[in-house]
């Protein structure tokens, strides 16, 4: 089973393709983990990327589905994958299908901008030892004291209000598409965000028919 795992950002994408990987024994193809791997491997494509990666600049869409191209074509890749940060655009999606890469089904996380606002901006993070909370989910029992080592709690600059915001806008502009495009080839899958982890988990593995 080849799958897509679409949602904006903090929609539980990775949380989600980290349970389903185990469910559906196939890996979990993230493109960030992939270009560091590639890197360090010292492929002709990861240098390619590291290059671009040192100048400050973006690695460019052919790099990525090249690297992509070769990581699926690994033998822990034969059941199936789930790719995880890409496409983000309506021309990775066509770079992918050009490259011959493609898709039994399509996930999408349906989730509000005010349930990922609410879920990002109260993330908290200890300085010191990186522990992770939430000011309503998962809150600290002294609030802003870090319960495993006493480090002050703080909210990194990517869940900070006004940067959630923008990386929201720019995933209804440049990714929200994606939903059309793969819904016109018939592997549109959308799936409601449930109030638990272990909810939308279930949901997703019923519109698999699993």
């Amino acid at each position: 089973m080849k799958l897509i795992l679409l949602g904006a950002p903090g929609a539980g994408k990775g949380t989600q393709a980290e349970i389903l990987c185990k469910e559906l024994n196939i890996p979990t193809i993230s493109t960030g983990n992939i270009l560091r791997a590639a890197i360090k491997e010292g492929t002709p494509t990861g240098l390619e990327a590291e290059r671009y990666m040192k100048a400050g600049k973006l690695v460019p869409d052919d790099v990525i589905i090249e690297i992509i191209t070769e990581r699926v074509a690994a033998d822990d890749c034969a059941n199936g994958y789930i790719l995880d940060g890409v496409p983000r655009t309506i021309a990775q999606a066509e770079a992918l299908e050009k490259a011959g890469i493609v898709f039994d089904d399509v996930i999408s996380i349906e989730i509000s901008d005010e349930t990922i606002m609410e879920r990002m901006t109260g993330r908290r993070v200890c300085e010191h030892c990186g522990a992770t909370y939430h000011l309503v989910a998962v809150p600290p029992k002294t609030p802003g004291v870090c319960d495993k080592c006493g480090g002050k709690l703080i909210q990194r600059h990517d869940d900070e209000p006004e940067t959630v915001k923008a990386r929201l806008e720019v995933y209804h502009k440049e990714t929200e598409p994606l939903k059309d495009f793969y819904a016109e080839r018939g592997l549109l899958k959308s799936v409601e965000n449930q109030p638990t982890v272990a909810e939308t988990s279930q949901a997703i593995l019923h519109v698999l028919g699993r």
